[in-house]
């Protein structure tokens, strides 16, 4: 039921990528944003989007009106929600027959050699891995957010193919691992070439995704 008029709240916005098809096709679209440095990103990378509006808010505190909004849009963001405040203050900005839906890409960690050790080198140099990576929210959670028989589960395959320095800027782009300037950044990023080296074919290799989709209206 997406058309053009639909007005969207784009909930953990942060550099703007999930924004911008909904801007493309038309739509007016808040995106609301707790990160300064990531709410700057996504102001400089929409800039030319006269439909864009960017909230200094959060998914607990979006400061839009009250059923103002068609639908609540969270891209690889749900996780770092309180699930029961947000699910006030969503329930607060959308209109009556308005929807939530998240999304967010699951990397397919057993799916190949290659995505095996890298899962185990995400494991050994992650700072927090296990708290904070979105996996940790299963379906029975995803579920009792909305109403069981009001939530669909959509996924698509969707691998692709990176040269070193794109999977390092993939690795280094996750909250959980040491970035340029850590002490063990240079430990990860010999470990990482090595990983690479080791699966690479013509300097790529398969990076394997899932792209979960959940939608519905809340209880």
């Amino acid at each position: 039921g997406l058309t053009p008029a639909a007005v969207i709240a784009d909930i953990g916005s942060g550099t703007g990528f999930s924004a911008e098809m909904f801007l493309q096709n038309g739509n007016t679209l808040y995106g609301v944003e707790p990160n300064a440095a990531m709410r700057a990103a996504g102001e400089q990378l929409l800039a030319d989007y006269p439909n864009f509006i960017s909230i200094d808010g959060s998914a607990e505190a979006t400061s839009l009106a009250d059923q103002s909004i068609d639908y609540v849009i969270a891209g690889q963001a749900f996780h770092w929600f309180n699930r029961a405040r947000a699910h006030t203050e969503f329930t607060r900005i959308l209109k009556a027959d308005g929807w939530v839906v998240l999304f967010w890409n699951t990397r397919r960690s057993d799916s190949s050699p290659f995505m095996a050790d890298y899962e185990a080198l995400l494991q050994r140099f992650s700072h927090d891995y296990n708290e904070v990576y979105h996996t940790n929210i299963g379906d029975k959670e995803l579920r009792a957010f909305f109403s069981s028989e009001h939530c669909t589960l959509r996924t698509f395959a969707n691998p692709y193919q990176l040269d070193f320095e794109q999977l390092l800027g993939r690795t280094l782009s996750a909250s959980y691992m040491p970035n340029i300037g850590d002490p063990s950044f240079p430990e990860v990023h010999a470990a990482l070439r090595r990983l690479f080296m080791a699966h690479q074919e013509e300097g790529r290799v398969w990076y394997e995704y899932v792209t979960e989709l959940y939608f519905g209206r809340l209880a």
